[in-house]
């Protein structure tokens, strides 16, 4: 049985059936009716949503992100989670693939590429939502500038063949048909626009989008059953302080330090202070769905039963 299944409650099945439940008074056994145990159900669904260019210290405990705060203090904040460098590519192509700084871009390249594995080819059904991403797997910048192909991390990938890409790295509007059908795939990756992440227009404007937006997937089916977890991540700390190429890993830089939410039907009111990097995600992500660790994902901190996942 399960770490995750004994912790959600007294009495755990292990699939649906009957069971005899047997209850203690003192050291006097007695027998109860047979009565259908339900096991706990298990993560199918992992979501990321993951927004730009902000330090911990600038958004939790920030009384104008009441909305952000009111996600942390109800489900649960990591206080110290920290990136995996400067500027943003590395980071997101380190976090769905466990690669080691030393094997990452430097730069926010558009036309490097890396050979995998990763997230998106260990064999799990996935699926990229980019905001205002005009055609499917567009390695082209929109004309408005808001979609970037930048934070749209398949297209890195030399391992997802073309049409693989076509399939699954989608425009953001693709998530409400997948919500309404319960088509959702095992790992999603949400990549809001260049307004909507923070990175143009700050704080504001990017809690304005996720109270607009993550509605839509705490009232799912999948949220209420318990079957789906939401990670909001920012990808690295604010521009302050910030030198390309530092390992924010062991780095103390407040540039480094990021916020890290974790949102689940079993998360309620945790504020976990041990460290945890973007590899825990990573880590985090492969365990509930039953994938191997990749790369820093097998020796970084784990974050599963602090969030009672």
């Amino acid at each position: 049985m399960s770490a995750q299944a004994v912790k959600r409650s007294l009495v755990t099945g292990v699939a649906l059936g009957s069971a005899v439940v047997f209850a203690a008074l003192g050291n006097v056994p007695s027998q109860a009716a047979p009565r259908t145990v339900l096991a706990a159900p298990a993560i199918k669904h992992v979501v990321w949503v993951v927004d730009e260019n902000h330090s911990y210290d600038t958004i939790i405990g920030v009384a104008k992100d009441a909305y952000i705060n009111s996600l942390a203090t109800t489900y649960g904040s990591a206080s110290n989670a920290w990136g995996i460098t400067h500027p943003s590519v590395p980071n997101y192509l380190g976090l769905v693939s466990g690669l080691q700084l030393k094997s990452l871009p430097t730069t926010d390249c558009t036309k490097c590429t890396q050979g995998g594995p990763d997230l998106f080819t260990q064999g799990e059904s996935w699926r990229s939502y980019e905001e205002t991403m005009p055609t499917p797997c567009d390695r082209v910048a929109s004309a408005n500038g808001l979609y970037v192909p930048k934070h749209n991390p398949p297209l890195y990938f030399r391992d997802v063949p073309a049409a693989t890409c076509k399939a699954n790295d989608l425009p953001y509007t693709s998530l409400t048909t997948d919500l309404k059908n319960h088509t959702l795939p095992a790992f999603s990756f949400i990549a809001p626009n260049q307004n909507d992440n923070m990175h143009n227009t700050g704080n504001l404007a990017g809690q304005t989008w996720l109270k607009a937006n993550l509605p839509a997937l705490l009232t799912s089916t999948e949220f209420t059953s318990g079957s789906l977890v939401i990670f909001i991540l920012w990808d690295e700390g604010s521009p302050t302080g910030e030198v390309a190429g530092t390992d924010c890993t062991t780095s103390t830089s407040t540039s480094c330090h990021v916020p890290l939410l974790v949102l689940s039907h079993w998360t309620r009111g945790v504020n976990y202070t041990g460290k945890l990097t973007h590899y825990s995600v990573l880590k985090a992500t492969e365990d509930l769905l039953g994938l191997p660790e990749l790369g820093q994902a097998k020796t970084a901190a784990s974050l599963t039963a602090a969030f009672g996942l």
